[in-house]
C-alpha cells in the first residue's frame, strides 16, 4: 500500500513551511491542501480540534499537529536524510534550541517588528540578547546541525524570511553582519540552500501582510 501525505497549510504560514522543507529533504511525496485562516475548513477543524490551526500533517488518514512534532514524526518514519541527531545529548539540545526560538525568539522580534517607540525599543534589546545565544551555538559550525541542513536549522529557518521582512519595514538590519557575522552566514547559507529557497512564499505579498499586521497592532495599542 503506497502511503498517503497530505499537509493542510496556508500561503504564508512559517509554521507550515518547517514541514514542507522536512517533506522537501526527505523526498517525501505529498499532497499540499491550503487553507483560508479566517474561514477554517471542515477538515482541519475535524483533524485539530484543539488548537485549530495549520500546520496539520495526515499520513495515511491520521492526523499530526504542531510542526516540531510533526518534524520528529517524519524522522521517525522516513529514515532517509535524518533531521535530528543520532546522539541523545546533541538530540536534546536540538529541542532545546528550538523551543527556544518559538519561546523567546519569536516573540520578541515579532514585538519589535510590530510596535514602535520605547516598546519596539526594549523588544529589540531582548531580541539582540537571544539572537546572541543563537550566534554562540553556532560557533564552529556551518549549520546548527553541522555541516547539513537538520532538526535545528529547520525550526530556526522562520528567522531568514522575518529577517527580510524587518529590514524591509523597519529600514534597519535584525541580524547585523558585523554583530552577528555567524548567525548572518548562516541565514545566507540556508536560504540559498536549493530545497529551502524554492519554497519561500512571495515576498511582496508577504510583505503587504506584515505591514497591514503591523498597522492592526498599532491601531489597537492607540485606542487602549
Amino acid at each position: 500500500m503506497s502511503e498517503v501525505v497530505k499537509l493542510f497549510k496556508t500561503w504564508s504560514s512559517a509554521f507550515a513551511l518547517r514541514v514542507v522543507w522536512a517533506l522537501q529533504l526527505k523526498g517525501i511525496k505529498y499532497e499540499c491542501v491550503l487553507e483560508d485562516i479566517s474561514n477554517k475548513s471542515d477538515l482541519l477543524l475535524q483533524y485539530n480540534p484543539v488548537y485549530k490551526k495549520v500546520p496539520v500533517l495526515l499520513h495515511n488518514g491520521r492526523p499530526i499537529s504542531e510542526s516540531l512534532i510533526i518534524l520528529e514524526y517524519l524522522d521517525e518514519i522516513w529514515k532517509q536524510n535524518p533531521l535530528l541527531p543520532q546522539d541523545p545529548h546533541e538530540r536534546a539540545m536540538a529541542r532545546f534550541w528550538a523551543k527556544f526560538g518559538d519561546e523567546k525568539v519569536m516573540p520578541s522580534i515579532w514585538t519589535a517588528l510590530v510596535s514602535e517607540g520605547k516598546e519596539q525599543e526594549v523588544a529589540l534589546a531582548e531580541a539582540s540578547d537571544h539572537l546572541q545565544k543563537l550566534e554562540d551555538e553556532l560557533r564552529g559550525k556551518k549549520f546548527f546541525a553541522g555541516d547539513n541542513i537538520g532538526y535545528l536549522d529547520i525550526a530556526l529557518g522562520w528567522l531568514t524570511n522575518l529577517n527580510r521582512v524587518f529590514e524591509e519595514i523597519c529600514s534597519f538590519k535584525l541580524v547585523d553582519g558585523e554583530r552577528f557575522p555567524l548567525l548572518s552566514a548562516w541565514l545566507e547559507e540556508f536560504s540559498d540552500a536549493p530545497v529551502i529557497k524554492d519554497c519561500w512564499p512571495p515576498h511582496d505579498k508577504l510583505i503587504h501582510k506584515y505591514i497591514a499586521l503591523r498597522q492592526a497592532y498599532q491601531e489597537k495599542s492607540s485606542s487602549t
